[in-house]
């Protein structure tokens, strides 16, 4: 069974739904999540904010944390996808994010296919607990956001097993 389907079985099996907040891979993960039949089930929102100006806009990254970290850094990937917990309409429980870069980037900044994400879980007292990391891929621009798609996901269920238990 592919990730995708394990995520939308394991979301579903438990009445999870999932929002997203995508950089690098630009939707490719709620994407995935979507090709599965019955992901309505737990898909709730995505969100592709690709621009500073987005990050801070739609999910309320501070321009200080993106000044500081700089946008590839588990800081941002946190208040990304904290943030998107946080939006009114959203109904989700779980929030993955990803920022990072596919290729070479200008000037000084992190190597090739760095990737930061970040896990967030809504619990049932309102609290919300974010796990992040940060990995490196091989490949090309779109083998890098492939991989970093399908990382994200295959990380949803491994954070929610280590969630405190009330």
């Amino acid at each position: 069974m592919d990730i995708a389907r394990q995520v939308v079985s394991f979301l579903s099996s438990r009445g999870l739904m999932l929002a997203t907040a995508e950089s690098c891979t630009a939707g490719y993960i709620a994407s995935l999540v979507s090709s599965v039949p019955g992901s309505g089930s737990c898909l709730d929102v995505g969100f592709v904010t690709y621009s500073p100006t987005g990050k801070a806009g739609f999910l309320g990254v501070r321009e200080e944390t993106m000044k500081q970290y700089g946008l590839t850094s588990e800081e941002v990937a946190r208040e990304m996808s904290e943030g998107a917990l946080k939006q009114e309409a959203c109904c989700a429980d779980v929030a993955v994010s990803n920022t990072g870069v596919a290729d070479e980037p200008p000037g000084d900044g992190p190597p090739a296919g760095t990737q930061c994400f970040a896990w967030s879980y809504k619990l049932r007292d309102g609290q919300v607990v974010t796990f992040s990391e940060t990995k490196v891929f091989d490949g090309d621009r779109n083998e890098v956001r492939s991989a970093a798609a399908h990382y994200a996901l295959s990380r949803i269920e491994h954070y929610y097993d280590r969630l405190p238990r009330h």
